[in-house]
């Protein structure tokens, strides 16, 4: 079995049996977690690091699981969309965009500085210090989604500060890559920072409304059986295609897509789109562990590194967002910088971009890695004892909120 698994997945058996086991160990491990106390998505995370190349050998990273991973994550954010009202989003947008820009530049000015002190090469620096600027927004709306939490007001914050933070992370990787390259357009990146943001404030200001227009009328229309689910999903994509055209991530377009629709749609939608989620977002959350080699850190040096950029990516981005959203009061402002803290899959991007272009060693690449995932396993825990106490509206909410 190991070795039809590790091969590239060239038939159908190959697929099925990547699948089987990639579900079926996620679902176990969050099980097991789940009676420990502990959030199920940090098993879940495990599990990928358990069934990988680098402990049993059982997987390894394939375009096959990259696809279902994405498309897990845009499920993911179409469903916390859904949940979240755009009106009340544009309300905390003034004290989202504090705590985004406080999480970017202390995040890339900490982990520039770290990686020079130890003696590694100005640009591989900076892309270490850009590989701690993005919040992973999929972690933390993971939690707070399954607790029934998205309607709180830290967490709107956290949700609308990750957006941006998208946007701002992808503008400080194209000025860096530019220096890797010998020349930076300051106009490109000033055009595509100002489409990109654009196209967020006009999605998340005028879409609710413009949807709950426009559904209703195709909807009297069609004949499908679920004609409401088909225009969720074709909005749903269509937006996450526009997304990437206009310079942010598709998760982005996923997660506005939910947004727009949260005034108009039914709760069979939401249904039918939480039963897409419970099968495919257990492939973005393993993937992530597929990807830790821990052989990597072969010099103390190196695991000295590791040490002190995770310390800085954790308190980076709790000390910044957390002083940016003080005003909201001491509770408030430490479920904010808690819930910025995972990079995920956005650190990981940026360190493949510094690998490929030749800038980052092999081992600068494995630091940044180790340091996605170690923030992206302590978030769970630090978000669960920031909203101790804390109960969902309701139990019925909390259920249909319920994520896996």
């Amino acid at each position: 079995m190991p070795g039809l698994i590790l091969a590239d997945l060239p038939n159908t058996a190959g697929v099925l049996w990547a699948v089987l086991l990639v579900f079926a160990t996620a679902k176990l491990l969050s099980e097991l977690f789940e009676r420990l106390g502990q959030p199920g998505i940090v098993g879940e995370i495990l599990a990928g690091f358990l069934i990988g190349p680098h402990v049993l050998g059982w997987m390894r990273p394939n375009d096959v699981l990259s696809i279902l991973s994405d498309l897990g994550v845009m499920f993911l954010l179409f469903r916390v969309g859904l949940q979240v009202k755009a009106s009340e989003l544009m309300k905390v947008g003034g004290a989202a965009l504090g705590v985004a820009l406080a999480g970017v530049i202390l995040p890339l000015l900490l982990g520039t500085g770290v990686a020079l002190l130890f003696r590694q090469p100005r640009l591989e620096s900076m892309f270490i210090g850009a590989a701690m600027v993005a919040t992973s927004v999929g972690i933390t709306a993971q939690v707070l989604a399954s607790r029934g939490l998205l309607q709180t007001r830290a967490a709107q914050i956290i949700l609308a500060a990750a957006v941006v933070d998208d946007v701002l992370g992808l503008i400080v990787l194209a000025v860096i890559s530019g220096l890797a390259r010998g020349s930076v357009h300051y106009l490109d990146l000033a055009l595509t920072g100002m489409f990109a943001l654009g196209f967020t404030a006009l999605i998340a200001r005028f879409g609710s409304r413009t949807i709950g227009r426009v559904i209703p009328r195709l909807r009297a229309r069609l004949s499908l059986s679920e004609a409401e689910f088909a225009l969720a999903m074709t909005l749903l994509f269509s937006l996450s295609l526009l997304a990437v055209y206009v310079g942010v991530a598709a998760i982005v377009g996923a997660f506005l897509a939910g947004m727009a629709l949260s005034d108009s749609t039914d709760q069979r939608v939401a249904d039918m789109t939480s039963g897409v989620a419970e099968l495919l977002v257990p492939f973005f959350l393993a993937g992530i562990g597929l990807r830790l080699d821990i052989s990597t850190l072969r010099s103390p040096t190196t695991i000295v590194l590791s040490v002190v950029i995770i310390l800085a990516a954790v308190a980076s981005k709790f000390v910044a967002c957390g002083l940016a959203a003080a005003r909201m009061g001491r509770t408030d402002a430490v479920r904010v910088g808690v819930g910025m803290i995972p990079r995920g899959e956005v650190g990981m991007v940026v360190a493949q971009i510094g690998l490929h272009m030749g800038i980052m060693a092999q081992s600068a690449y494995g630091v940044v890695v180790l340091m996605s995932v170690a923030t992206t396993l302590i978030a769970p825990p630090l978000l669960k004892a920031a909203y101790r106490g804390v109960v969902a509206r309701s139990e019925t909410e909390q259920e249909g909120l319920r994520i896996g």
